[in-house]
């Protein structure tokens, strides 16, 4: 049997293609290899979302984007983390397990103490509510960031304490770190990230992708001056999406010939090649998005059988049953 993988795709903003490469563009490689469960974890999205037309704006569009990459709903489990209310249940049960100190130095909680941000308890509690959504699936694996692997780390912790506390019916999960795409560079050369306003949109036009492309910053070396692939954000980029053409642009580049200009128009061209299709799919999604709602219903509909019967199991270890 195919072992059980289950990630999250939070709706917080407008998806760039820092997701795509970062973890959008590996789902159909899960898909071919694992039983997967992807969620989209509004629940969580709560935390910093405080408007409900924005919220119900961004999980449609996660949901679209799932399906617009080409993942087949009848092999991969898509569904909304509130469609599954029993997720809830089993966090309350296990913060009666989780001591405080172990919450307080979760990265997410420090860093948001660290900046003077207002800690909602949401999230300072977020590390739980992710390990019930990990265990109550019976997950093994758990595809994450470098800067996530604590989250899964807790959710062992938490499993192991309940499995002793009441017996073993948790699976401990491991994690999956993808190292070559952990950081995207983005416009400016930092993070891709929407908090610097230096993405390049999934969904972008064609005219905007290029435009943004072209604003990628650089340093004054003339065409025929020889360059370091390794400095150029360009070049960055071109990693991902000029495959075929890697080794000759970087022979350019080392060698005097290729000025960034040139450089840019190619990277443009092969953004836009890549993500012509998912763009278009994307597009008939949101002419359709009853056909969306109805993935996201029979999502939930699977999803939840198996959690039930997983809490129900709890319910009766800790006494809440007859």
């Amino acid at each position: 049997m195919k072992k059980r993988l289950i990630t999250g795709f939070k709706p917080t903003g407008d998806i760039h293609i820092g997701n795509y490469l970062g973890v959008l563009k590996s789902l159909k490689d899960y898909e071919k290899d694992y039983e997967t469960f992807i969620f989209i974890p509004d629940y969580h999205a709560l935390t910093s979302v405080k408007d409900a037309d924005k919220l119900a704006h961004l999980t449609m569009e996660v949901a679209k984007t799932l399906l617009a990459i080409g993942l087949d709903s009848k092999k991969t489990i898509i569904f909304k983390q509130s469609d599954v209310p029993e997720v809830c249940e089993l966090t309350w049960i296990f913060n009666c397990l989780m001591q405080m100190p172990a919450l307080e130095r979760a990265h997410a909680y420090k860093d948001a103490v660290a900046k003077n941000k207002d800690v909602n308890v949401g999230l300072f509690d977020y590390p739980v509510l992710m390990a019930s959504d990990i265990l109550i699936y019976n997950s093994n694996i758990v595809p994450v960031g470098k800067d996530q692997k604590q989250h899964v780390e807790i959710a062992r912790d938490i499993a192991q304490k309940f499995n002793n506390q009441y017996g073993e019916i948790f699976i401990l999960p491991q994690e999956i770190i993808q190292e070559e795409v952990e950081t995207i560079t983005g416009l400016d050369g930092q993070k891709m990230s929407k908090s610097y306003n230096n993405v390049i949109g999934l969904f972008d036009s064609e005219e905007v992708t290029t435009k943004k492309v072209m604003s990628i910053v650089t340093d004054s070396l003339r065409p025929e001056d020889k360059k370091d692939p390794k400095k150029c954000n360009i070049f960055a980029l071109h990693k991902h999406f000029s495959k075929d053409s890697l080794l000759k642009i970087e022979k350019k580049y080392q060698e005097g010939g290729m000025g960034y200009k040139e450089s840019k128009e190619i990277l443009a061209e092969n953004i836009n090649k890549e993500l012509r299709e998912i763009r278009e799919k994307k597009k008939e999604l949101d002419k359709n998005e009853k056909y969306v709602k109805k993935v996201l219903k029979s999502g939930a509909k699977k999803a939840r059988k198996v959690a039930t019967v997983k809490i129900e199991e709890v319910r009766k270890r800790v006494g809440l049953t007859n």
